[in-house]
Order: C-alpha cells, then structure tokens, then sequence
C-alpha cells in the first residue's frame, strides 16, 4: 500500500513542469504585499507604476528613481530583494535627482531643499493650511470658507446644498397649506 503510494506521488512529481529558480523565487513572492516607504505595494505590479501608488511620488519622480539606480521598469515588485527595497526608499528620503521634481524645495523651517512621502506629506500640508488661516492670507480665508483657493470661477460651481434648499421649501409650502 505504501509502495502505491509513493508511486503515484512521485508520477504527480514528474508530471510537474520543471521551473527555473529564479522564476520559482518570483512566484513564490507575488501572493503578498511589500512594503514601501510606510506603503504596501502589491508585489505583482512593476517596480515604476508600484512606485506611483506611494503619496508624494508620480510617475517622473519614479521614473527618476529606475533610471538612478539602473532598475529595470519592468521587473516586479516581489522579485526585489530586501537590499534593494532598502536603497530604493533610501534614494526617495535624499534624492539627488533634478530639484524642480522635489515637492519640497526651501523649505520654512530648514530652507533646504527635501522631497516628502507618505504621512509625511499629508501632515506637512495639513500645517500649512493651519499656518495659512493663522496668519489671515487670502488663500487661508478661502480654505476657511471652504471656497476654491486657485482661482476658479463660483458663480456656477462650488454651490452648497442646493438640492437640500429645494426640498425643504416644498415641504414648508405643504405644511402651511
């Protein structure tokens, strides 16, 4: 019975394509998630679009980062290596790329020239506005009254509640009836 056993495994052992170990190491990695920069990047897309779903770096930015290390655009994600993942983000925290890609160029505080990712990123424009509205600029009142800040027109847009007024005038004209 045993004997059978050990048979018919080793036929369905057989009857498997052989795969090449480095295309055995990529399948083994593209069920999961990697980790980015505080992101999780789906391990099947390839290394420039997964570098775009990171907030704060578009496709130039990513484009940058593939040709400065010399990666190929197309390899996937999960293929990446641990050294690579970690000289990746380590390009993106001090890039020497050109300074008009970098979303943070003299800054405030440091008056240094920086590019800023992820959560980073959000809570440094959440200071900004604050800082904005403190000190009364025009472009703080308008994102205190919650109106476009770049100069769009509003005579036809950013109109509030006005499905709401309609039916509630309706409903007044029927109660007092």
């Amino acid at each position: 019975m045993e004997a059978k056993e050990k048979q018919e495994t080793a036929t369905k052992e057989a009857q498997k394509p052989k795969m090449n170990p480095m295309l055995a190491k990529q399948q083994e990695h593209l069920g999961r998630m990697v980790r980015i920069l505080g992101t999780d990047v789906d391990a099947n897309m390839a290394i420039y679009p997964a570098l775009t779903k990171i907030k704060g770096i578009s496709w130039s930015i990513a484009n940058a980062v593939c040709v400065s290390l010399r990666l190929d655009k197309k390899t996937k994600v999960g293929a990446l290596n641990e050294a690579d993942i970690k000289k990746i983000s380590e390009f993106i925290k001090k890039p020497t790329f050109a300074k008009f890609l970098l979303n943070r160029r003299k800054d405030r505080e440091t008056g240094e020239d920086g590019h800023i990712v992820g959560t980073d990123l959000e809570l440094k424009k959440e200071f900004d506005i604050k800082r904005l509205k403190q000190i009364r600029s025009y472009k703080g009142l308008r994102h205190y009254l919650n109106l476009p800040v770049r100069g769009q027109r509003t005579r036809s847009h950013f109109r509030r509640n006005r499905s709401k007024g309609v039916g509630i005038k309706k409903k007044a004209a029927g109660a007092a009836k």
